[in-house]
Parts: C-alpha cells; structure tokens; sequence
C-alpha cells in the first residue's frame, strides 16, 4: 500500500503508508508547534486516508516558516530531531513549484550557533537527496 500527496492533477511524493503516516504525524506536531495548518489535507477523494491535497497557498507558509525556525535555531537536539522531517517538507515543497528560501546568517554579534550557515546548507543538501530518492 502507499498514499498519494496531489496537487490538482499531479501526485507530487507517493511514499509507502509507513513513511507517509510517519510524515503525517510529524506535520501535526510541526502545525502545532508554528501554529500554523500545513496545508496538507483530505484531497478529491474523500474518504480514501490514502489520498491527500496538497494547497499550495498554505503550504508555501507553512514550509517558509518551518524552514526559517529550522535554520534560526541553535538548539542542537531541536536541530537533530527536525532536520529528517523539515528537509523532506522542503523536497515537496520544491515539487510543487514553491520557493523557500534558506535563511542567510546573521550578521554582528550573535549566538555563534545561529550565526552559522551550516543549518541552511545541510538542509538544503539533505532536502535534494531527498528529492531523487521520494518516489512520485
């Protein structure tokens, strides 16, 4: 078995029901942790838990501020615990046609850990090798 995440007409990621329930409940935490809906939700095919919309709209929010809070941290557990989910939000988020920008370091006197671009980079590394292996 396997789930489909559409926009209108195309399936954007169609992962096995393990890694899509996995991601499932990984963006419920990350909704409530923004306070933001994802965006991500029952498509077309309503009544098939397999089968999900994507709006591109609230995504592109959703992915834009979870990336930013992603590479503004300096917190070494939140980084390790959210890298996985947020790189593979970004692949999909780059295959729907959303722009997400990564965040440049800061400059001046700053928190040596957030002052690093090696968040963003990682992110951004890991979200394209993400991307070639995410089956469609």
């Amino acid at each position: 078995m396997s789930m489909y995440f559409d926009m209108g007409d195309e399936t954007l990621w169609n992962p096995s029901s393990g890694a899509g329930r996995l991601f499932l409940r990984q963006l419920a935490v990350f909704e409530a942790e923004l306070g933001l809906p994802s965006g991500i939700g029952q498509g077309r095919h309503w009544g098939d838990p397999d089968t999900l919309e994507v709006d591109p709209r609230r995504y592109a929010e959703f992915t834009r501020a979870l990336v930013d809070r992603h590479c503004r941290t300096g917190h070494s557990v939140i980084l390790a615990l959210s890298e996985g989910f947020v790189a593979t939000a970004l692949a999909l988020a780059r295959r729907a046609g959303i722009e997400v920008a990564l965040p440049a370091p800061e400059s001046g006197p700053a928190d040596p850990r957030t002052a690093s671009a090696a968040p963003a980079t990682a992110l951004d590394d890991r979200a394209r090798e993400l991307d070639r292996s995410m089956a469609r």
